[in-house]
């Protein structure tokens, strides 16, 4: 029975729309409703009014500590920065051709990239709302340039479809919509959808789907040059004589959810990984440099942390420097602290019991990343590719191909793998020459002639095999937030911690900055109330 004048809450509309659509769908309509929403910037933090004198260790020279440094030196804080490695930047770098690589258990790669290549084994892209990290990138003048995220034209893996062929991602995601436009059209006119749904809004319904489907006058979704427009001609519009197009064949709507498009489809309208993205121009790494730029006086690099203890006039940090092993003890009134949990769970510390709990209850998630060094560009010369990810359901998870000198000759790097899970951890457990291998093996699939013939050096990156950090980025669930996050990012009397960990935009740099200007502006009203 059709039910007249009742209406549909806000909730009841997104989850039909859910259930209907996928989370593409529903997120776009929490977007429009207001649910979704941009990272919580207002601009640079106010710490004026610092004490004449006052002074601030900063534990890490990742973008949180570097950023802690440079806006407590403008306010007038007296700042140190202790940073293990030889570099600034942490999670924010760049492999060049070069570089060395050693990783636990003694494993050591030598990059050999082309000048000019790289590698970015941390983040690689900069979600268009992440204003945080724009607003530092203008002020510290990193050059960027898009990031391509969608490309249409690349391809789809699934080794249970298509006799594990891979497909190009326009035609598995025309093919969906078409088919799912056709199933709601045929839902409409039996009447079997939500009661709450008028005629009027019914007719309205069937146009859009009509036009989003690309289905024909009988609400259809079939060969025709109309659906092509989406999938791709199997002969492209031309010019004279033979310019006509020639449709393509659709595929059947069982080998169409065999590929499981959808999911990389949702992929694409995540909050994070929507299609505007940037990357700085020569590497993720340059970020970094910039920030070091601002702040090179402050910091002391090769320091080991060993203790940190804080008392009721300051706090003191133990530190051994890496090369010679000379143990040296700094003193300051207050401490940011940005090593990663991974690593502070195992420094000494006078911190409170609940503060470190809620240190040793986060667990650090690993991936892997390969790089591919490639003799040409075949994957736009011969595909038609430009930028954008190759999906797979192998261990590798994707390729992603680069977003800097298309159509230029000679070597380029492709990202051969972005494996995390089960399928991060079997190639973390690998030689970085077998992994090299897989990423060479799985990675076939997308170019079978051209992969391993033009294929000229690689270098790869297991998280959970880095020193410094033992794994990629912390990992929340709903059950540690509630019983430990609070704790975590309060001052523990003296010292707060800052890092991608205190935030809830975690394993991105954004979350890294925010946390980081949180904690300095409550670390500030501590040091104005003391």
């Amino acid at each position: 029975m059709e039910q007249t004048g009742q209406r549909t809450t806000r909730r009841q509309l997104l989850s039909t729309i859910g259930m209907l659509g996928g989370s593409a769908l529903m997120y776009n309509m929490m977007t429009t409703l207001g649910y979704a929403a941009e990272t919580q910037f207002k601009g640079p933090p106010n710490l004026s009014g610092a004490k004449k004198g006052a002074s601030v260790i900063v534990l890490g020279a990742g973008l949180a500590g570097m950023l802690a440094a440079y806006e407590l030196t403008k306010a007038g804080y007296k700042v140190k920065v202790l940073e293990y490695q030889g570099r600034a930047g942490g999670r924010n770098w760049s492999l060049y051709g070069g570089d060395t690589l050693i990783e636990m258990g003694g494993a050591t790669q030598k990059v050999g990239f082309a000048q000019g290549n790289y590698l970015n084994p941390g983040p690689w892209r900069i979600p268009h709302h992440h204003r945080t990290l724009l607003h530092y990138c203008k002020a510290f003048n990193v050059e960027l340039q898009p990031f391509i995220q969608f490309n249409h034209n690349a391809y789809v893996h699934n080794t249970d479809a298509f006799g594990g062929k891979p497909q190009r991602f326009k035609a598995l995601a025309a093919d969906f919509e078409g088919n799912v436009a056709e199933l709601l059209g045929k839902a409409l006119d039996q009447k079997s959808l939500d009661a709450s749904v008028t005629a009027e809004d019914r007719d309205r319904l069937k146009e859009a789907l009509r036009e989003w489907g690309m289905l024909d006058g009988d609400m259809r979704y079939a060969k025709n040059l109309r659906s092509s427009e989406h999938r791709g001609f199997d002969r492209p519009p031309g010019g004279g004589v033979n310019g006509a197009p020639t449709p393509s064949d659709v595929f059947a709507l069982k080998d169409v959810l065999d590929s499981k498009i959808w999911r990389n489809m949702a992929f694409f309208m995540n909050d994070e990984f929507q299609t505007t993205m940037f990357q700085p121009v020569g590497g993720m790494g340059m970020i970094g440099k910039a920030f070091a730029r601002e702040v090179q006086p402050l910091i002391t690099y090769n320091a080991k942390v060993t203790k940190i203890d804080q008392g009721k006039k300051g706090v003191a940090v133990t530190y051994a420097d890496t090369g010679t092993g000379a143990v040296t003890e700094a003193k300051a009134d207050w401490c940011v602290c940005t090593i990663p949990l991974t690593v502070l769970s195992q420094i000494e510390n006078n911190m409170s019991a609940k503060m470190n709990a809620a240190i040793a209850a986060v667990p650090y998630s690993n991936s892997v990343k390969i790089g591919l060094e490639m003799g040409r560009r075949f994957w736009e010369e011969d595909s038609a590719i430009y930028g954008g990810h190759s999906f797979t359901n192998q261990e590798i998870s994707l390729v992603s191909y680069p977003n800097n000198n298309f159509l230029k000759d000679g070597p380029a790097v492709l990202l051969g793998a972005f494996a995390s899970g089960m399928g991060g951890y079997h190639l973390a457990g690998m030689t970085p020459e077998e992994r090299i291998e897989a990423a060479l093996a799985q990675g076939s699939v997308f170019h079978p002639e051209s992969y391993r013939k033009e294929f000229r050096n690689g270098a790869s990156v297991a998280w959970n095999r880095v020193p410094w950090i033992l794994g990629c980025c912390a990992r929340w669930t709903e059950e540690t937030r509630a019983a430990h996050y609070q704790t975590l990012v309060a001052m523990d009397d003296r010292v707060v911690l800052a890092g991608e960990h205190a935030s809830y935009v975690g394993c991105w740099m954004e979350g890294a900055l925010l946390s980081s200007i949180d904690a300095i502006t409550r670390l500030h009203k501590r040091a104005l109330e003391a």
